[in-house]
């Protein structure tokens, strides 16, 4: 019988969790990387992508959860003595040395193992040695020639574009042979067209050097351009991880969807396996395993929206065109059909105030799990018909003792944002805004480090800071058993 093969993991985080002041940028974290990936973490500033490079990397140390590079525990080593190097978006080169001697510096400092010998007392003790001049000239003009940069040695590095001090930046990591290449939103400072060269170029690379590289950065262009697999990151939490195909045509959730590439979301109901209701239609699809009449989000990406006239037979939605733009190779458009304004890209044009008809055909419907249907807290009873959670005291109903440990369950429904803080409750932070249609789902982030969520007709922007309160009457209460709140501490 065949053995199973195993997955070759170079490196490990386990239960990883990192606390800023007070604030929890990545929560219980695991993510595997297997030797030779390109694997891109993705996600909007904030999110807690870079925070987790620079762990792996050691420039920053975990609040608890523990890293591994090739099965060693490397929590609490030092970067220097860890295999892997870090490329950032500002390129820290040294301007008083030229292009060869920048690339040359970290391998005059390495030393590499030269045999054995035996010590005072007889123990077998691994010799060191530093490398030749010889070595360090072949290693650094291969490095070069690897960047495109072989004929740049003798040249002053504030002489470069900013696209070769980036290259002289990766051909300094690379020299050293590390196991593990990590690049910090490496091409944030390129203009566009350096950017995508340099796309091109570091594919390249890793294909020529086959090392793994881990690279930050939060444009979905380069993610899925570049990555093998793409690990989409949203408040300390891992949202989906896949190949970049993956995660475009089958994201596991509304943030997903919405961050990777241009989305049509809509709250429908799943009637029954292959059958989706969603704006009044039944549609089929090809989805299953939901429970019978379940609430579920769907994506619908703008190119998988067929546009007909109106008086064709095909389709099963009528609409009216509010805008209509050329792209190129093909019209983007904003149909409204049935209260809700589709983006749709089509070689087919139609313009503003014509009505046509739409298809959505079932590989187009992708169905996915709510994130969650209700906000769900741990609180205490602070006194009579008094709640506290969310660093708020809420008066609710209640016949349960003071010091009763709780969870509070707000419906999104229960929330209401105001303008001025001072209006609400608590306060909070506007953090995602989700369009569904005949609403918002909006998210905020608390002062207490808790997030909402938010189903509103109003319209916010990202980073509003919002007055929250709740309507305590749709509040639901339970008590804690011993063994959660023994869990919870």
């Amino acid at each position: 019988m065949r053995e199973p093969r195993v997955l070759d993991k170079i490196i490990e985080v386990k239960n990883v969790t990192k606390v800023f002041d007070d604030t929890t940028v990545i929560d219980e974290l695991n993510l595997s990387i297997r030797r030779g990936q390109f694997i891109t973490l993705l996600g909007p500033s904030g999110c807690g992508k870079t925070t987790l490079l620079r762990m792996i990397a050691g420039f920053v140390a975990p609040t608890s959860g523990n890293i591994y590079i090739e099965g060693q525990d490397v929590t609490t080593i030092p970067p220097y003595k860890r295999p892997v190097n870090t490329v950032f978006q500002k390129y820290a080169l040294f301007p008083h040395l030229n292009v060869f001697k920048n690339v040359a510096f970290g391998l005059k400092l390495k030393k590499v193992p030269c045999g054995e010998k035996l010590n005072s007392k007889g123990e077998k003790v691994e010799q060191f040695r530093k490398f030749t001049k010889e070595e360090i000239e072949q290693k650094v003009n291969r490095a070069l020639r690897l960047v495109g940069l072989e004929d740049y040695g003798h040249r002053d590095v504030n002489s470069l574009s900013g696209g070769q001090q980036q290259r002289v930046a990766i051909a300094r990591a690379i020299v050293c042979e590390p196991k593990v290449l990590l690049l910090d939103e490496p091409l944030g400072a390129l203009d566009l067209k350096m950017r995508k060269e340099m796309q091109i170029e570091l594919t390249k690379m890793h294909r020529e050097l086959g090392i793994t590289f881990i690279y930050v950065t939060h444009d979905q262009e380069e993610a899925l351009t570049m990555s093998n697999v793409v690990v989409v990151l949203n408040d300390g939490l891992i949202q989906q991880i896949g190949t970049p195909k993956q995660v475009y045509d089958e994201p596991a959730n509304a943030f997903v969807a919405d961050f990777i590439g241009e989305s049509n979301i809509i709250s429908g109901t799943m009637i029954k396996d292959f059958s989706v209701k969603f704006l009044d239609t039944v549609f089929v699809c090809e989805d299953k395993g939901f429970a019978k009449n379940e609430r579920v989000d769907l994506v619908i990406r703008p190119e998988d929206i067929d546009v007909f006239p109106e008086n064709s037979e095909q389709g099963q939605l009528t609409g009216t065109v509010l805008s209509a733009v050329f792209k190129g190779t093909y019209y983007e458009m904003e149909i409204e059909a049935n209260g809700y304004e589709f983006t749709v890209q089509s070689t087919t044009e139609a313009r503003p105030g014509q009505k046509v008809k739409l298809l959505i055909k079932p590989n187009g419907i992708h169905i996915m799990k709510k994130l969650r249907t209700v906000n769900e807290f741990v609180g205490e009873v602070s006194g009579e018909n008094t709640v506290d959670f969310c660093g708020g005291s809420f008066e609710i109903p209640t016949t349960l003792e003071k010091g009763t440990p709780v969870k509070v369950y707000v419906p999104f429904d229960a929330v209401e944002l105001t303008d001025d803080e001072e209006d609400g409750e608590i306060g909070a932070n506007v953090t995602h805004v989700l369009y569904k249609g005949s609403y918002y789902q909006v998210q905020i982030y608390t002062d207490t480090d808790e997030d909402f969520y938010i189903d509103t007709t109003d319209e916010w922007d990202i980073d509003d800071r919002v007055g929250v309160k709740i309507n305590k009457s749709k509040i639901r209460l339970e008590v804690i058993a011993h063994e959660e709140e023994s869990d919870e501490n």
